[in-house]
């Protein structure tokens, strides 16, 4: 059985903003910190094209570029930072691709919400697909 294990990261605004494209991220009040600077970062824009790091990659190839980060490392970290509004079934298709290729390290990029911390992005964990729950 799968589970998605959360990943909790957090990386300088200046070291994501270099390693990632600009998105507008959505807010929370509760999330997670922690200083781990080996991950892949997944960026989904607001036209729905999918990055790691900086690099665009097509829907059709997310899956082997998944692949390709699991077989250099079984214990790979991705941090997913979306536009707010990406709709949810394209996170949920980088997540499942994820998952669907081993990795199981997966946090995602949010922003503090008004009041609730530092401008730094945080991460919150990407819990387990709705089928694991029994």
């Amino acid at each position: 059985m799968f589970f998605l294990l959360a990943s909790f990261m957090l990386v300088s605004l200046t070291m994501i903003n270099m390693k990632g494209i600009e998105v507008n991220l959505p807010t929370a009040t509760n999330a997670q910190q922690n200083n781990k600077p080996d991950f892949t970062l997944v960026s989904i824009d607001v036209l729905q094209d999918i990055y790691f790091d900086k690099v665009h990659v097509p829907d059709s190839d997310v899956l082997a570029r998944f692949r390709d980060l699991y077989n250099q490392d079984h214990g790979a970290r991705v941090y997913i930072r979306c536009d707010k509004d990406v709709p949810y079934e394209k996170v949920v298709f980088v997540l499942d691709k994820a998952r669907t290729a081993g990795i199981q390290k997966v946090g995602l990029e949010i922003k503090p919400a008004a009041g609730a911390g530092a401008n730094a992005p945080t991460v919150a964990p990407a819990g387990p697909a709705a089928s694991d729950h029994h």
